[in-house]
């Protein structure tokens, strides 16, 4: 009978142990990586200096159609990271009448903000490296890699660039900031 008893408990006290440790390791495997926290900028990683991009995704059922934009979304903020442009219109409007014997006041405040951002970079070597699902909300989230030493050789490349297509590249440029122009425009 005592011994059936610590067959009992010692089966028991495993099963308690293997539940604590699969629940354990499935914590771990939904923390959050570093580079959501971390976000975009330049990093060392293991002695090389690197340029990261963190894209983001949530609401989209379509799995594959969440990861392109998540990934593309990641690609993009790489760009950011050497070539924003940003304009910024701010308005702002507050009055304050008052009448006759100065008990009877009327306050009027408005106050409007709207800011354009836009970026447009061709890079070569930017790679997904990796992928994290939240499991509190669904959000897929891409992390994308451009290594500097590859950056400084897809420079060097540019600068070796016959003169007829360092011209097509010119010539799309001003057409780019002509649009941009335009844009630009609209909220004057």
């Amino acid at each position: 009978m005592r011994q059936r008893r610590y067959f009992i408990e010692g089966i028991v006290a495993g099963v308690m142990i293997l539940l604590l440790a699969s629940c354990a390791g499935h914590k771990a495997k939904n923390e959050e990586p570093d580079w959501v926290r971390k976000g975009n900028g330049a990093f060392l990683d293991k002695d090389q200096k690197a340029f990261y991009g963190v894209g983001a995704v949530t609401g989209v059922m379509n799995k594959p159609l969440a990861k392109t934009a998540a990934d593309n979304r990641a690609r993009a903020e790489v760009g950011k990271i050497f070539e924003t442009y940003s304009a910024s219109l701010m308005r702002d409007y507050a009055a304050s009448t008052t009448a006759g014997d100065f008990k009877k006041t009327s306050e009027e405040q408005n106050i409007e903000q709207t800011v354009k951002t836009f970026s447009a970079t061709t890079l070569s070597g930017v790679i997904i490296i990796d992928h994290w699902t939240d499991p509190s909300d669904g959000t897929l989230y891409s992390l994308a890699r451009l290594d500097l030493d590859k950056f400084k050789d897809n420079i060097q490349q540019a600068k070796e660039l016959n003169a007829t297509v360092r011209d097509y590249v010119k010539k799309n440029a001003e057409k780019a900031f002509e649009a941009l122009d335009k844009e630009e425009e609209k909220h004057r």
